[in-house]
């Protein structure tokens, strides 16, 4: 710990050194991050950051004789004597591209934050252990969004097409960051971020830190993965794509979608489907007469609940983007900006069964088993706008303004049959749900980065506000029994007289977090003999304010009206059939958890040495300070609903790398994060989820989890674009929190909820191997690509002093992604070739009466096929998701075997079809 505090005393001893500066830009003026700066007579070095800014100590009468290179450019050699005041000189260092082979690699192309040799150089020269993906390597990919695009990482896998599980660990202990900026959970039932708001175009990079470093937040376990969208461009450019899609289980079949509004191919409701205006608030409701309740309800819940039927070429699926870049003068300042704004609507037509079992020693019982088909539409639009001014070399000020939304609109037809009610014969059963779901992300950010080079000070702020927004209108549920009417089978409608979610229910829900974020971090630089030292040090306030708002309706019947009960979806809730005696009744379903408020305020503050020894070790070490203050469910503390935790927590990390070589590193981690329950995971609210056929219920007494990490990794790269990485790691987590499924809940359904978490441990630890290989060395292969990754994790819970044998939730004991990538650049063609698999995992966990219910593992093969054409300023490309289209399996493993055979309990099973579109790009300029 002395060590790198005795680094720093020489530096203030020795602020008078004589210094060059300079910044290193490639012919069009953008930085080449990473360029090697060395000063020929005195052996000094020095390295380019990220804005390609140097400094190197000169020694003696101040003459010079400097060499600056970097893969992909034609080296430099500057000779000079240093003559500014104070005997500091700044230079300008502009490097050409090079055009001649370099250990069997042909470099034309310069490097970009958005390359893969520049992002596996940023890899190499991170202070922390961390994953890259570029935007060039997701351009080789047929995914079509950031949630997709993240399970090609090493250790990174995906659920349900978006949510993150980073080295086995579930979506609710990984963070997100846009840009810098804290993101919240954008669903209302999970602490969980849907990655799938972010269209591919819109991405710049992503970079996953899996070691902690103090200057980034220090709430997560799994990793930090941190989404960077375009950024200014070196010149004007504007290329626009467009598409056609289509699913395979989709094209020329039935495809059911309910009446909606005219905006509904943007993904908005033109209100078509919202509460009308004037409908009064919760308490003013629940004091209406039923008359006046009923005559709501003709207009709520009145009308066909039916859905209208498409096929052909109404179910293939369009894509439009348009990216563009512009750079000027302004008043004799550099000025650029970035725009982006893409359209994609598909169709997917998902059939899957599910079922629900009462267990009882190793032998399952259905509850309930159903077939059901999924038509759904999804619609995501998503914009970006970025501008920057820079005043000179030192003082630059950005403004980044980015909007997602994406919206579905789905209609669920189910059949099959409900044990609860005849657990000998069971009843025949059909249903339907049809809905609408909205969500909206709005971030804007100002900021600035400003050098002070008379002091080696570097300085930066942003301020930002964002909106996540989710609309649910009008979702409707209904389900019918057949059963015995006078002596005949018929189908009756399953309405009583209680109010239920299940059934002829109307749900309205809208949830609003609003985020204002702020930062300064401050970074000074000097030198202790020939090494560079840094220290940073910065605050971060982030305020987080969520209200959400739920209307659950229902309706009823006093009577047992067999007629009305038997009418078919289209006409059993016209309006005539509410109200009098024997009609239906229309009713909210009261509860004060349907409508919750919380807040949290976060503060922040770090300081994090960077110390070099030598020209072999690298340390990056301090600590990260952050209280939290978090109140849920009602200001008042009187109110059932009001939770309320403050705590402070000293997160250390320290991270040490020691450079064997040129391209070999030794890296050694070990830190402090914590996670803390999210709002909704704290709530005593109880939704029914339509596709689970369970309700999901909080738990006001949740702990937060804190996490203790210890890292080792070796890395090789053996040339540009090249790599071999192998990592260990470690994790251990006190009070770590997880969601249960419980056989028995509130009336009929089963229940998810969270358990208690205090004075429980969980232990996760294992390995990971990366490889990226150019077959360039064989001419006949030279435009070959070959990568790959495996991670391979153990893990056991504990509770008190119970060991229980399994994993934690959403852990696999294996992730596997291999691939192949063809680029000639003298024919035009490209393609890859992706396979992905991950080992099965726990997707809800279990008790001492119920096992827990298991993913199987399955295959993901994806294929991409892509050709130049028109000279290069157009590109044709082929994309198939999901070639194999293999069933994915949900089960209970009654034998143990840790496998899925037939002697299992299948609670869920479901095939997503094998996409396949067609895309062409063309560069206007």
């Amino acid at each position: 710990m002395l060590a790198p505090i005795i680094l720093l005393i020489p530096g203030l001893v020795s602020a008078q050194s004589l210094l060059l500066k300079g910044k290193v830009t490639d012919q069009k003026n953008a930085p080449v991050a990473g360029a090697s700066v060395s000063e020929i007579r005195s052996g000094m070095n020095a390295m380019a950051n990220e804005s390609g800014y140097f400094q190197i100590v000169i020694a003696g009468d101040g003459s010079y004789e400097i060499v600056v290179s970097a893969i992909g450019y034609e080296s430099a050699i500057i000779t000079g004597v240093l003559s500014g005041q104070g005997r500091t000189d700044t230079i300008r260092v502009i490097l050409a591209q090079n055009q001649v082979s370099l250990d069997n690699v042909v470099i034309k192309v310069p490097q970009k934050a958005s390359s893969i040799n520049s992002m596996i150089r940023y890899q190499k020269n991170s202070q922390a252990v961390a994953q890259v993906l570029s935007s060039e390597a997701i351009g080789k990919s047929p995914d079509k969004n950031s949630g997709d695009a993240l399970k090609r990482v090493t250790g990174l896998s995906i659920q349900e097409g978006r949510y993150v599980n980073v080295r086995g660990l579930g979506d609710r202990y990984n963070q997100a960051t846009v840009n810098g900026v804290l993101l919240s959970s954008s669903e209302p039932d999970r602490k969980a971020f849907s990655f799938d708001l972010f269209p591919v175009s819109m991405v710049e990079n992503i970079v996953i830190n899996k070691t902690f470093l103090p200057e980034y937040s220090g709430e997560w376990a799994g990793g930090l993965i941190q989404i960077n969208t375009k950024n200014i461009p070196a010149k004007n450019f504007l290329d626009v794509q467009v598409g056609l899609g289509m699913n395979t289980q989709t094209i020329n079949q039935k495809f059911y979608k309910s009446s909606g509004g005219k905006l509904d191919w943007l993904g908005f409701d033109d209100g078509t489907r919202g509460l009308p205006s004037g409908f009064p608030g919760k308490n003013a409701f629940a004091n209406l007469s039923e008359v006046e309740k009923n005559n709501w309800g003709k207009v709520i819940a009145g009308g066909d609940w039916g859905s209208g039927e498409k096929n052909g070429l109404a179910t293939i699926g369009q894509s439009l983007r348009v990216n563009g870049g512009l750079t000027g003068r302004l008043a004799g300042k550099e000025v650029a900006a970035i725009f982006s704004g893409g359209y994609n609507r598909s169709l997917n037509n998902l059939s899957y069964h599910n079922s629900f079992f009462n267990i009882n020693d190793h032998k399952a019982d259905e509850s309930f088993a159903y077939n059901n088909r999924k038509n759904s539409e999804e619609i995501t639009i998503g914009g970006l706008g970025n501008f920057s001014l820079k005043l000179n070399d030192d003082h630059e000020f950005y403004f980044r303004n980015l909007i997602s939304t994406k919206a579905t609109i789905h209609t669920t037809r189910r059949t099959g049959k409900d044990y609860e009610a005849n657990a000998s014969t069971g009843e025949d059963i059909r249903a339907v749900e049809n809905g609408f779901k909205s969500n909206i992300l709005f971030n804007t950010q100002l900021g600035g980065t400003h050098q002070f080079r008379n002091i080696d000070l570097e300085v930066g702020w942003f301020g930002s506000f964002g909106i996540l927004d989710q609309y649910i209108p009008n979702q409707r549920r209904l389900q019918y029994n057949r059963t015995t009417v006078a002596g005949k089978d018929e189908w009756q409608a399953l309405i009583s007289n209680t109010l239920s979610q299940k059934t002829g229910s109307v749900f309205y829900s809208t949830l609003s977090d609003y985020l204002y974020n702020a930062g300064v971090n401050l970074k000074k630089s000097f030198k202790t003999g020939a090494n560079k030292q840094t220290v940073k040090a910065g605050y971060n306030l982030q305020v987080k304010d969520r209200l959400y708002n739920a209307r659950p309706f229902a309706i009823s019947i006093s009577g047992n009206d067999q007629g009305l009960k038997g009418l078919d979806e289209s006409s059993i809730f016209l309006p005539d059939n509410f109200g009098g005696s024997s009609g239906f009744g229309f009713d909210e379903i009261s509860g004060m958890y349907y409508r919750y408020m919380a807040n949290s305020i976060l503060h922040a503050g770090y300081v994090q040495f960077e110390n070099s020894i030598g020209k072999k070790v690298d340390i990056a070490w301090g600590v990260r300070y952050e209280h939290f203050d978090q109140v849920v469910g009602s200001k008042e503390p009187s109110d059932p609903r009001y939770t309320h935790s403050a705590q402070g927590d000293f997160l250390p990390g320290v991270n040490f790398t020691l450079k064997l070589d040129k391209i070999t590193n030794l890296r050694i981690a070990a830190s402090q994060t914590v996670i803390r329950p999210e709002f909704r995971e704290l709530t005593g609210m109880a939704f029914y989820d339509f596709e689970l056929g369970a309700t999901i219920v909080g738990n006001p007494n949740l702990a937060r989890t804190k996490v203790t990490h210890l890292d080792l990794r070796y890395e090789i790269y053996p040339a540009s674009g090249e790599l071999v990485t192998a990592a260990l790691f470690y994790k251990h987590f006190d009070n770590p929190i997880e969601m249960a499924f419980n056989q028995s809940g509130a009336g009929s359904s089963n229940t998810f909820n969270y358990p208690d978490n205090q004075s429980s441990y969980a232990e996760t630890y294992g390995a990971e191997i990366e490889v990226r290989k150019k077959l360039s060395f064989i001419p006949s292969l030279k435009n070959l690509v070959l990568h790959g990754n495996f991670s391979y994790i153990f893990g056991s819970v504990h509770y008190l002093t119970d060991a229980l044998d399994r994993p934690m939730q959403g852990q696999s004991p294996y992730l596997l992604n291999l691939g192949i990538d063809y680029e000639s650049k003298s024919n035009g063609w490209s393609g890859s070739l992706l396979f992905n698999q991950f080992g099965r995992r726990i997707l809800y966990v279990g008790n001492d009466a119920v096992p827990a219910v298991w993913e199987a593992p399955r295959p993901l093969v994806d294929l991409q096929l892509g050709k130049e054409v028109i000279g290069g300023k157009g590109k044709v490309t082929i994309n198939v998701t999901d070639l194999l289209n293999s069933p994915a399996r949900f089960y209970h493993d009654l034998n143990g075997d840790k496998s899925y055979t037939s002697r299992d309990a299948l609670v869920i099973q479901r095939n997503n079809g094998t996409g396949i579109s067609v895309s062409f790009l063309y560069k206007i300029k």
